[in-house]
């Protein structure tokens, strides 16, 4: 499926869900996931379907100081 991931447009075998996108991508620790402008909650990931085309943005919590 073509996604666009962060601006870049992406083919990913199995991310049908959210759930599915972080496992493809093994993805671990704080962020937050936004798909065609919606907060997509982490509750959430498992019933949230992805579909062609659309628009993913998954931003990382960096601390700092």
């Amino acid at each position: 499926m073509e996604l666009i991931l962060n601006g870049e447009r992406r083919s990913l075998s199995m991310a049908s869900t959210v759930a599915a996108l972080v496992s493809e991508l093994n993805l671990q620790g704080r962020f937050a996931i936004e798909v065609n402008g919606e907060i997509v909650t982490r509750s959430r990931y498992a019933e949230r379907r992805l579909d062609a085309e659309d628009v993913i943005e998954i931003v990382r919590a960096i601390g700092g100081g």
